[in-house]
């Protein structure tokens, strides 16, 4: 609120909106960062897709922790691109989201590649004559 009493009531509603904008010293990017963004997706993208298709590399595990590892690296991107967090915006507290939602997705692709593996070890092989026979 204005400290005057005779102040406009705009006044006193740009005032309480200034008071309630803290935190957005960032700034929220421009044509150059967005497209520098996109453009690092892009290419995030297209390289595991060309591991994958083309076969690059001969192992299965390998090709996996490469993907994994580039998946991680556009969230990043995308939080750093496309939702402004930075060690400055929300006095930090953006940077404390990222940080956990980096844990979050190391505990997530570390489980998930957990599961799938012992999925895989414990899986009783089936022959083609087994294949036939199933509903």
């Amino acid at each position: 609120m204005s400290s005057h009493p005779e102040a406009p009531a705009h006044e006193s509603a740009h005032n309480t909106h200034h008071a309630h904008s803290h935190g957005h010293e960032a700034a929220h990017g421009s044509f150059k960062s967005y497209m520098t963004g996109f453009i690092l997706s892009v290419i995030l993208t297209a390289i595991p897709f060309w591991l994958v298709m083309n076969n690059v590399i001969d192992s299965k595990a390998a090709t996996a922790s490469i993907i994994m590892i580039l998946g991680a690296v556009q969230v990043v991107v995308h939080m750093i691109y496309f939702l402004h967090m930075n060690a400055k915006s929300e006095g930090g507290w953006t940077m404390l989201a990222l940080i956990f939602t980096i844990i979050i997705v190391v505990i997530a692709m570390a489980g998930s590649l957990w599961v799938m593996h012992h999925l895989n070890a414990n899986m009783m092989p089936m022959s083609p004559e087994m294949m036939k026979n199933m509903p």
